[in-house]
């Protein structure tokens, strides 16, 4: 049997040939490449945030208190009415009747809201019943006195017979007493079921629905309501505004001025002076002005934004009132003889220097070097370095 010589030459590997090339190569290990540069990227932001040092966060803030023009003074605020109340029950209960809606006009003592009365209608008429059984039995004593006292003329019965008589009229008069008052208690229990309006007004919104749980506004709590509705005379609106403490001397009562609404820019309302309260508020450096409002409209409402001007002859030139910035005490700090306070833009914080002025209740008056508004460091580190990367402190 014969075999045949393998031929092996046709296995050799031939090393000359170059390998083949995989087909799209070049733009997958510019992807891979594009995705690790965006990682590095990612992890150097995640290190520099971690980095950032934590601190509190404040603002600084500005406040004014209008302008002064050759018209004359003028400020901001809003429509208010004088006379204004939150209509509440008497007594706790549930609202079983509300006959008013937004809008409504009512009468002074007209029945705007009922509550479930039947408990307190009970106690009265068992009053009134009680009542009427005394009275029955004190007409009873009283004619049995009159019959001792003809008898005790007559010498037909003892002293004694006729101070028993006397002693019954009198323990039965007290008696009818103590039911009386406790009948008009009834009678006060269940008038306090009705809620009755105040004033003469309107009502400006209701704050409770029928079925609701409604009691006085010192018992309130939870669930239960305390006003029924709110309600206001319309006849009483004025304008309450803030003016600059630094004008304040130009405004006096009875002052005419003229004032429109932010609601209707093109129409002006003729306006006087009623009250510039005796006191300014520390922190916004501002006097509160009360002023009428002479021309009634339909239009005017409650809580609508208005402007005053303070009318004043001469003809003086227009000025700005001056800005008051401030900032809270602790974010004032002391670097190389100077006062700054670090101000933090983009997550950095930049030493900034400013003047100081006048210091009350834990807030800085900044008379230079802030505009208001910005965001700033409170309670600074010693070793806080200018342009260092803040971040705001855990729970801000």
């Amino acid at each position: 049997m014969s075999s045949a010589t393998p031929n092996l030459s046709s296995l050799r590997i031939n090393r000359d040939d170059p390998p083949p090339r995989p087909r799209g190569g070049t733009w997958v290990r510019a992807l891979i490449i594009g995705l690790l540069f965006a990682v590095a990227a990612f992890l150097a932001l995640r290190l520099a945030a971690d980095r950032a040092r934590p601190v509190s966060l404040g603002s600084a803030t500005a406040t004014g208190g209008g302008t002064v023009s050759a018209e004359g003074i003028s400020a901001n605020g809003y429509v208010v009415a004088r006379t204004k109340a939150s209509v509440s029950a008497k007594i706790s209960g549930r609202l079983e009747y509300l006959g008013v809606a937004e809008g409504s006009h009512v009468k002074r003592d007209e029945v705007i809201a009922r509550l479930e009365s039947g408990d307190y209608a009970a106690q009265l008429a068992a009053a009134s019943a009680q009542v009427a059984q005394v009275e029955a039995q004190l007409a009873q004593s009283r004619r049995e006195l009159k019959r001792a006292q003809e008898l005790r003329r007559d010498d037909l019965n003892s002293t004694l017979d006729l101070e028993t008589a006397e002693t019954n009229v009198e323990v039965l008069e007290a008696q009818l007493k103590s039911a009386q008052a406790q009948e008009r208690l009834a009678e006060v229990n269940l008038e306090n079921t009705r809620v009755r309006a105040p004033f003469d007004g309107t009502v400006l919104r209701k704050d409770a629905e029928v079925g609701e749980i409604v009691a006085p506004s010192s018992a309130g709590g939870g669930l239960t309501r305390t006003a029924i509705v709110t309600m206001a005379d319309l006849s009483t609106l004025e304008v309450e505004v803030d003016v600059n403490e630094a004008y304040i001397a130009q405004v006096r009562n009875g002052q005419p001025a003229r004032m429109t609404l932010d609601a209707y820019p093109d129409t002006s309302f003729r306006g006087a002076v009623r009250q510039v309260v005796p006191t300014a508020d520390r922190q916004k450096a501002t006097v509160l002005v009360k002023v009428s409002i002479l021309d009634r409209d339909p239009r005017i409402l409650p809580e609508m934004g208005a402007k005053v001007v303070f009318l004043r002859g001469g003809g003086a030139p227009a000025a700005v009132a001056p800005r008051r910035v401030t900032v809270p005490k602790e974010a004032v700090a002391q670097r190389d003889g100077r006062s700054v306070v670090w101000v933090v833009t983009d997550g950095v914080a930049r030493a900034t220097t400013v003047e100081l002025g006048p210091e009350h209740e834990g807030v800085t008056e900044i008379r230079n070097g802030l505009q208001g508004g910005e965001s700033i460091v409170l309670s600074p580190p010693p070793d806080l370095k200018d342009g260092a990367r803040v971040r705001a402190a855990a729970g801000q």
